[in-house]
């Protein structure tokens, strides 16, 4: 399952730089968009086996991303992150179907631990 497509959106760059080049490192393909919008009119979306999505992003959410994937039957696993720190966070995104939420800066141990849960799931 490691050379499946991993699909990062986040509207930082940094992550968009970064991330996809641990996911290779961890040998998964990996794909990066600056939006939600991008990643929906992209030619990867019905090959993206998990999405590592930014919560807190301009014109569509995370949150709401992952709404309209459902809204098209798409089952894209999805693990957020987030640098925002409110309490029951994490537990009401788990709530709406996500495999984990992830608080920024995470490590490579945790974004392992997050694609683990999603295998589990697959």
């Amino acid at each position: 399952m490691q050379s499946a497509l991993v699909s990062v959106v986040d509207d930082d760059e940094s992550v968009r730089e970064s991330l996809p080049d641990l996911l290779r490192e961890l040998g998964f393909i990996a794909r990066a968009f600056a939006s939600a919008g991008e990643f929906l009119t992209s030619d990867v979306l019905d090959d993206t086996w998990c999405l590592i999505l930014d919560i807190a992003m301009p014109v569509m959410s995370g949150r709401e991303l992952q709404r309209e994937l459902v809204r098209r039957g798409k089952l894209i696993h999805v693990i957020f992150i987030t640098a925002r720190t409110e309490a029951t966070l994490r537990s009401d995104v788990i709530a709406e179907g996500a495999i984990e939420c992830l608080f920024k800066p995470f490590g490579e141990d945790e974004l392992r631990s997050a694609l683990s849960a999603a295998f589990r799931r697959y």
